[in-house]
């Protein structure tokens, strides 16, 4: 399939209108990174599909249909994650984070935690004070791969045993997500179309859209991203008690960021004031987190009749990972595409695909289904959720296909689309939008700040 023909797919399985799809523009092919995969169609249709499921939304708010515009290179480039702050650009990896070759296979460790990287230190029965990366190889060198992805998911770590395609099918697990489409938009309420203010032709198309954003790394953050490019108000709502990577600089652009403490009823309070208000609810963290202090999808609808919930997982909500903790990098490795890649470059090492793309393409379609089932609460009324993980779109980027020769190709410049602009951390230089809107271009007017910035109140509200 063609990226036009994916996101044809995209498209159709939220019930969007197929004559929007005509305004549509998508050039270039895979490859344009090197992978053996369609990491290329895998960005491009899910960054087309997020724009124009905004621009749809627009169009029912009154205003006329506008051209998106989107160029695979610049995309996939766009999925790479890549930026500095003041000149430099941050490590992608903590030291301890990677492959470890076992007894009899590999585990990729996600370390770039420290309470991750600590507990998997003592998993292996070393100092977390004092250990090298030598000691880890070497205490890694005696465990059997799955006995250790066992021993650290009973413990609520994150690792995971590399597999191949073959072995991962072979799984529950993988049955569990096969028999699962790429996402769900479900009704789950009653209730009339929310009020969304009067929308003028020179407006982006999701101004006056309220999201909130409790999500933390990767897939959501992008997701968030998306809609503020869109002109949605968009309140990432972070801990203070919890660490943040780096990248919060980069996937911050366009946000309002505040803390809000949901151990504490002041911070449960007030954030149930700011979702009384809201449009979207997404959240990321893991299954039951932020249902057991009374943020569920149902409590949600009960609170705000109306309101679109998106639910982000690792693993999706079946089979018995479904309660796993999960990164992209982890992900890809169970569910055998490190093997592929490597088998594909013909030295047999397993290696990543070129970029998070599970993440990456998950976050768009976050921005996507969040625009979809506004549109559909529009239309229709109800209550509506979305939900999404990396499993599942990583099966969904293995049904694309492979590229043969794709291996072989440079990752391109991407000093073209780069621009650079002030933030809370620093100078940040980061890659533009993709999606080129025709009529009112994607931009992020809010610079990105640290958490705790703002206050927990929308803009507009009397007491900003």
């Amino acid at each position: 399939m063609n990226a036009s023909e994916v996101l044809a797919g995209i498209w159709r399985q939220a019930g969007l209108p197929n004559d929007a799809l005509a305004c549509a523009h998508l050039t270039g092919a895979d490859p344009v990174l090197p992978s053996s995969f369609a990491v290329g169609t895998a960005a491009q249709s899910t960054i087309a599909a997020a724009a124009l499921a905004a621009c749809e939304l627009g169009h029912l708010r009154g205003t006329a249909r506008q051209q998106v515009g989107v160029d695979m290179r610049h995309a996939a480039l766009d999925c790479c994650g890549w930026f500095s702050l003041d000149g430099r650009v941050p490590a992608q990896w903590e030291a301890f984070s990677g492959l470890y070759c076992c007894a009899d296979g590999w585990v990729r460790v996600h370390a770039n935690f420290a309470h991750h990287r600590d507990g998997a230190l003592r998993l292996m029965k070393l100092d977390p004070a004092t250990a090298t990366r030598a000691d880890a190889d070497a205490a890694m060198a005696l465990w059997r791969a799955h006995d250790f992805e066992d021993a650290a998911a009973a413990q609520g770590l994150v690792a995971t045993a590399l597999r191949s395609f073959d072995a991962w099918d072979a799984t529950p697990q993988a049955q569990a997500i096969a028999a699962q489409p790429l996402f769900t938009i479900e009704r789950i309420g009653d209730g009339a179309p929310l009020a969304l203010p009067p929308l003028r032709e020179d407006q982006r198309p999701l101004t006056g859209v309220r999201v909130l954003d409790l999500t933390r790394i990767l897939a959501g953050p992008v997701g968030g991203r998306a809609l503020a490019a869109y002109g949605a108000d968009v309140m990432l709502v972070n801990s203070p008690h919890l660490p943040n990577i780096e990248s919060i600089a980069d996937t911050s652009r366009g946000k309002l960021s505040a803390h809000a403490d949901l151990r504490t009823e002041e911070g449960r309070a007030a954030l149930r004031r700011l979702a009384a208000d809201a449009h979207v609810f997404v959240q990321g963290y893991r299954p039951g987190g932020v249902a057991s202090l009374g943020f569920g999808a149902a409590e949600l609808v009960r609170l705000r009749p109306g309101i679109v919930c998106v639910s982000l997982t690792a693993y999706g909500t079946q089979g018995p990972w479904a309660n796993r903790r999960g990164f992209d990098s982890l992900v890809q490795t169970a569910m055998g595409f490190n093997q592929a890649e490597g088998e594909a470059a013909g030295d047999g090492k397993p290696r990543p695909l070129p970029m998070q793309i599970l993440d990456e393409a998950t976050g768009y379609l976050i921005a996507f289904g969040a625009a979809a089932a506004l549109w559909r609460q529009q239309r229709e009324g109800g209550s509506w959720h979305v939900q999404v993980s990396l499993a599942q779109t990583g099966q969904w980027l293995r049904g694309l296909g492979r590229v043969p020769g794709g291996l072989s190709i440079a990752k391109p410049d991407l000093q073209p689309y780069v621009e650079t602009g002030p933030s809370g951390f620093g100078e940040l230089a980061a890659l533009r939008h993709a999606a080129q809107l025709s009529r009112t271009p994607a931009a992020w007017p809010r610079p990105s700040m640290p958490p705790g910035s703002h206050a927990l109140v929308w803009p507009g509200h009397p007491t900003e």
